[in-house]
């Protein structure tokens, strides 16, 4: 009677496939009515699976395990679950998923820590596989606010039991203990977990897929231990038909996304695929925005008649953003890029800020000394989890207009509104790309292309685009001052000039031993004339002069602060009409 009633389940999940589920259609993912849909995304890394890179904690406890093993040092026991159970609570909220909604997101990736809905192996007795509420109860609420917002949420495991891949940071893999393709017992128990949320999930539409494993990096017969020259891949083909199938036991609605080793790229010995609603996913990070970049995704979606999906990209600048967004949609390519909060983070759509006492534990964490009291590693540290909250975080715009408003158009926006007469701050320039809002000769970071990492804000502060920005300490600054400027660069400004007027501009500069100099440029062509800033004897000693006789137009103008002679650091333009 049993095996009846899931016989006629499933042939009421076939009935319904295609009527309210995202699904593949030949080469395209389209919605329940057959509409062809293109996944804008964001990954929600670091909320289930912690990396060191994110937490500044890298350069000495990258995986999870290690982060956390340093967490409980100074913190104690009961202190790491208080903090860990905020950070959890605090990192993902309603708040945050109707953000990503607003700026124009339509779903979500969710990379998923196997150990917050199964225990592990060496927890297990008797080989059984039981089961942990937490996963599930977190997954359940993100759907519910993702269902609200009609939004796709994609589950991702991100972390495997055991840890797929050789990069240990992104799996929280410890090499201690038996992998994932080390292990069969690890492979059952994430066969098993699949199973487990495609039965708990396969009858809400909100589900957009099952990204079954998240950059497996493993040589299996190659010498690259990353696993990017592996033929075969028959391992992890292995694995990936077994969780299929384990899926479709359960769950006959819902697309299963696949990702190749060499984190996600490799599908050698992959092929050919095994379901009729599947689609592939590629990761692309620091390489150029050509067609010829993703030529063999491409390839891979005419020659086996599949969606390809990029299922993780970021880190990079606005101008990458912008480019790479452009090439994926004018190629019917769905993305979600990452992640969505990290500390002093200048390439995200949010930025969590640091408090000087969680430099003081990371110094100890590196370097040892003087250990920390537990009460002020507590308190330090139910802070920094206070400061995940969406209401804490610093949001970029211009990270987000690069990522939606820039893939449409060149043209530009005021990042603030100026009025003249009035004071206008340098990093306050435009909202645009390149060329267009700004002109800056480093802009982005193509290293895996070229073999270089290029930095394209120098100071790693506020914005993300070329514009170099460091902190400020002068008065009347917004905190923040255009540096490391450079000969022919320029900003714009877009204006509300209250009347047609000369004005006189007030430059606030500093410069320890250069001569710079500046000119402003109207959009009709207009200039005034060049006026030259003489050194000021120290970057950090400020001098005010004056450039007279600039004509504007009453309304809407837009400025060019053109930098003729670069090596001087800019705070802001103050306009004052020029007394007759």
């Amino acid at each position: 009677m049993k095996k009846i009633i899931i016989t006629v389940q499933l042939l009421l999940s076939i009935t319904a496939f295609g009527q309210g589920f995202l699904h593949r259609e030949g080469q395209n993912i389209v919605d329940g009515k057959g509409k062809n849909v293109i996944l804008r995304g964001l990954g929600l890394g670091g909320w289930m699976v912690q990396e060191g890179y994110m937490l500044q904690t890298q350069p000495f406890a990258s995986p999870q395990y290690k982060i956390k093993e340093k967490i409980q040092e100074v913190a104690g026991e009961k202190g790491t679950k208080e903090f860990y159970a905020a950070y959890k609570a605090n990192g993902i909220t309603k708040r945050d998923v109707d953000s990503l909604a607003a700026w124009g997101f339509n779903s979500i990736r969710l990379p998923m820590h196997y150990n917050l809905y199964t225990p592990s192996i060496q927890e297990e007795k008797n080989g059984e596989i039981t089961w942990i509420e937490e996963g599930f109860t977190m997954t359940d609420n993100l759907l519910k606010w993702c269902a609200e917002n009609k939004m796709y949420l994609i589950l991702d495991l991100h972390a495997a039991p055991g840890g797929q891949g050789n990069d240990a940071a992104i799996s929280d893999y410890d090499t201690t203990k038996p992998s994932l393709w080390d292990s069969e017992a690890n492979q059952k128990k994430m066969i098993a977990l699949w199973k487990k949320l495609a039965s708990r999930y396969r009858d809400n539409p909100w589900i957009g897929a099952y990204d079954i494993i998240n950059e497996p990096n493993w040589n299996f017969t190659g010498t690259n231990k990353n696993g990017c020259d592996e033929n075969s891949n028959g391992p992890l083909r292995d694995l990936l038909v077994k969780v299929t199938k384990a899926i479709r036991e359960v769950d006959t609605n819902h697309m299963v996304i696949i990702e190749g080793n060499c984190w996600g790229n490799n599908y050698n010995g992959v092929f050919p695929l095994w379901d009729e609603n599947m689609a592939l996913s590629f990761h692309k990070y620091w390489n150029y925005n050509d067609k010829a970049s993703i030529q063999k995704m491409l390839d891979y979606r005419t020659q086996y008649n599949v969606p390809i999906w990029l299922g993780e990209s970021g880190e990079n600048s606005n101008v990458w953003f912008k480019d790479a967004l452009t090439l994926m949609e004018t190629n019917n390519i769905g993305w979600a890029f990452w992640p969505m909060k990290k500390i002093e983070n200048i390439a995200g759509v949010t930025s969590v800020t640091k408090i000087p006492e969680y430099d003081i534990l990371l110094k100890y964490w590196k370097d040892g000394g003087e250990k920390p009291s537990e009460e002020f590693a507590k308190k330090t540290l139910m802070k920094m989890a206070d400061n995940y909250k969406m209401q804490n975080v610093t949001v970029k715009p211009d990270v987000v207009d690069a990522m939606f408003r820039q893939v449409q158009t060149n043209d530009t926006k005021p990042y603030k509104k100026n009025v003249i007469p009035g004071k206008i701050i340098a990093t306050q320039y435009d909202l645009g790309t390149n060329g267009y809002a700004y002109s800056d000769k480093d802009f982005v970071n193509y290293r895996v292309a070229t073999g270089n990492f290029d930095q394209w804000n120098k100071g790693n502060t506020m914005r993300n685009d070329g514009v170099d920005i460091l902190p400020c300490e002068d008065s009347g600054s917004n905190g923040y001052q255009v540096s490391f400027i450079e000969d022919g660069e320029w900003l714009q400004f877009t204006s509300q000039v209250k009347k047609q007027n000369t004005y006189k501009v007030a430059i606030r500069y500093s410069s320890e031993s250069s001569e710079g100099k500046l000119y402003l440029e109207t959009e009709n062509g207009n200039k005034s004339e060049t006026i030259t800033l003489l050194a000021t004897g120290d970057n950090k000693k400020w001098k005010t002069v004056i450039l007279s006789e600039v004509k504007l137009n009453a309304g809407i103008n837009k400025i060019k602060v053109v930098f003729e002679k670069g090596g001087f650091s800019l705070n802001y333009l103050d306009f004052s009409e020029a007394k007759k």
